[in-house]
Formats: C-alpha cells, structure tokens, sequence
C-alpha cells in the first residue's frame, strides 16, 4: 500500500482528494493547521467525513494537526511515515485577502513552500504535486489561458506566490531532480467548498433573501471546474510523475523544462458568465436573487478559461461535469449540509 502526503487535507481539494485516495486504497497521511480563515467548524466535518469512511472500512488515514511553517515538525513527518507521494495543497488562499493581508501569504505560500519541497529533497520523494493558480496569469488579455502564455505579470500578491511556488519547484527538480507537478486550478467548485468563494456566498445570500454582489456589473466570466473532476486527475498523476521533456529549440517555451518538472491547467475549458452562473443557482434554488451590482475589485481579472490539451495529452484528462449538474449537486449537499428545507 502506498503512502502519500497530503498537506491542506481538511481543505476543500485536500479533503475531497483524501477521501478518494482512501477509497482507492492508499495509505493517506493529511496535514492541516486548521485556522480559522473560515469556519472551522467545516473543516472538521469534512475531516469527520473521512473518519467515517475509515473506521467503516478500516482503511488507512492519519490526520496530523500542524503548520508547514514548521520545518523540524515536516521533517519528523516524512521520517516517521516515510510517503512515497507528496500533494502539497496548503496555502493561504484568497486573492482579495492577500491585498490586505500580504505578510501571511509570504510566511505560508513562500516559507512553509519552501519547507515542504525542502522535505521532498531530503527524503529523495519520488512524485511532488503542487497546487498553483490560474490567477498566475494576471493581466493576460488572451483566452484560453495557454501553458505557453508568458506569466510575468501579476496582479495580486497571492499569484506572486503561487507564481513563485512554480519557479522554485522547477529549480529543485533541475539541482536535485525531484519530479514536480504543478497545478493551475481554475475556479474549483462543488460539495464542501469554500465559504468565501461564489458558490457558498450566492447560495447563502440567495437563500435568506440578502443582496449578492455581482463584480465588474456582471461583466465577470470564470472557468468553473467541479472538484471531482479535478480529483479525478491528481489521482491519475498520483501514478506519473513529471518527467523530462526533449528540447530542440533555441528560445525555451514556457511550458516545457529538460527538468522534471511539469505545469497543468486544471479547468474545465468552459467559461461561464457570472450572470448564467447565478442564474442557475437560482433556478435550482427556485428563488430569484437580489443582485447589487459594483465595480471590479482590485486584483480581479474579467475572465478565465483554461486550455487543458497539455493536461488531456499527458493523462487523457476530460472534465465531464457541466455547470449545470455541478450547481445541482453542489445545492444539494448545501441544504444537506446547513439544514435547508426545501
């Protein structure tokens, strides 16, 4: 049985990534700090979540409470459960909090970064998988988001670091040659996310009849990808890491390295208008919206959508949940979850 290390895993991905892998019979260790960005009280329901699974069918997990910024604390970690894979999912998420909390974005997505892949170095881990971000692609006015598109351009301090994350990955699997994947999520939603993202946030509001704040007045697209879909996949690169890429030309293209170190978008190729997207949660909720239109916020960008043929050639990777049945499934379990009657 095979163990892999995954940090964030009473996250949104973290969580629902853990209880796949358990199913499918690795031996998972999960590392959370638990903070209180939001509700903990979520957090531990996911992780209770996969208690349950676990006690029922007697598989193998291992929640450590603790902080990646930590470095003598990781370090005991890989030494004492010794995992063959590393999913690095913890970070300090949040474009518009990093604009006004800059410091924790440098100590968590930076240092305890650094840390992580620093373990990875020590304990010669064989498959390092990251999270990245489409926000890495900032004030790139071309769709789709490419591999090959420059990303030189930021515009949040969150999409520094993630950018950041990608650099130093590829420097370590040049010097060290520690296989290294990144990912560049584009938009997860679905069942346990976030409370501080659009789905949860439209839902709530909705529901209690509050008005919902439509950025850049409505003129917002985003490349919604259902979490499943992206389990699907870190569960496939679970069985290949990164390899070397065969270079011929003189100038290098961004999205490929001689290092073992690759990046993937990870969407679902489809942008949606932000309108059609709250206009479905309506139609499930069968409750029309009080909409509040204002300008866009500072560190926003208009539109995503993500070319995912590098990712499909590598894995054969095809999100199959539409918008539509992502929104219905993710609708339900919030009114199972927070106890809506219909």
């Amino acid at each position: 049985m095979r163990t892999v290390f995954v940090t964030g895993a009473a996250g949104f991905i973290g969580a629902n990534l853990c209880y796949e892998l358990i199913r499918q019979k690795y031996n998972v260790i999960g590392l959370d700090n638990l903070n209180d960005y939001y509700d903990i009280t979520l957090k531990n329901a996911r992780l209770k979540r996969i208690n349950n699974l676990t006690k029922k069918n007697n598989l193998g997990w291992k929640f450590i409470k603790g902080d990646i910024e930590n470095k003598s604390f990781l370090e005991e970690i890989f030494k004492n459960f010794k995992p063959e894979v590393v999913i690095h999912l913890a970070a300090q998420a949040g474009v518009r909090y990093s604009i006004k909390n800059p410091s924790v974005y440098v100590s968590t997505n930076l240092t305890g970064f650094n840390n992580v892949i620093e373990c990875c170095r020590n304990f010669l881990i064989k498959n390092f998988i990251y999270a990245s971000s489409s926000s890495v692609y900032g004030g790139n006015k071309k769709t789709p988001f490419s591999e090959k598109d420059p990303v030189d351009h930021p515009i949040s301090l969150y999409a520094a670091t993630k950018r950041s994350n990608e650099l130093v990955a590829h420097t370590y699997s040049h010097l060290y040659g520690i296989p290294s994947t990144g990912l560049r999520f584009f938009t997860v939603y679905g069942p346990w996310g976030r409370p501080d993202m659009a789905p949860m946030i439209f839902t709530k509001n909705i529901i209690s009849k509050k008005p919902i704040k439509i950025f850049n007045y409505g003129k917002m697209f985003r490349d919604f990808t259902y979490v499943d879909d992206v389990t699907e996949a870190i569960l496939k690169l679970v069985n290949k890491p990164a390899t070397a890429a065969k270079i011929s030309e003189d100038i290098l293209n961004p999205s490929l390295s001689w290092a073992p170190h690759k990046i993937f978008n990870l969407g679902n190729s489809n942008s949606v208008s932000i309108m059609e997207f709250i206009e479905i949660i309506e139609d499930e909720l069968d409750i029309k919206a009080v909409k509040e239109f204002t300008d866009i916020k500072p560190g926003d960008v208009e539109i995503t959508e993500a070319d995912t043929e590098k990712l499909n050639s590598w894995i054969g990777y095809k999100p199959s949940t539409s918008i539509k049945k992502g929104i219905r499934e993710f609708v339900k379990w919030y009114k199972f979850f927070y106890k809506i009657k219909n």
